[in-house]
């Protein structure tokens, strides 16, 4: 995607923009591989620009993630209602 729906900030992460009403909401992602996109920090706009203290916050994120995938992804547990014999 490209402005005005997203855009790139900087270090590998990039903001999903969307507008409601008057609120303006920014989901702040990065990729993982080419058909991954993981979503780092959500917050609502109230600058002109993403604050930087978010988009650090979300860079974080990406590091922790690329260190250990496995332990910073969320698995849903079945329960043994959920399971069809």
């Amino acid at each position: 995607m490209r402005r005005p729906g997203a855009d790139y900030l900087r270090d590998g992460i990039y903001e999903l923009r969307a507008k409601h009403i008057r609120v303006q909401y920014r989901i702040l992602y990065f990729f993982h591989g080419q058909n991954v996109a993981i979503l780092a920090q959500a917050i609502t706009k109230e600058q002109a620009a993403v604050p930087a203290i978010d988009i650090e916050r979300a860079i974080a994120r990406k590091r922790l993630f690329e260190e250990s995938p496995e332990a910073h992804t969320y698995h849903e547990e079945e329960d043994d209602d959920d399971v069809q014999d």
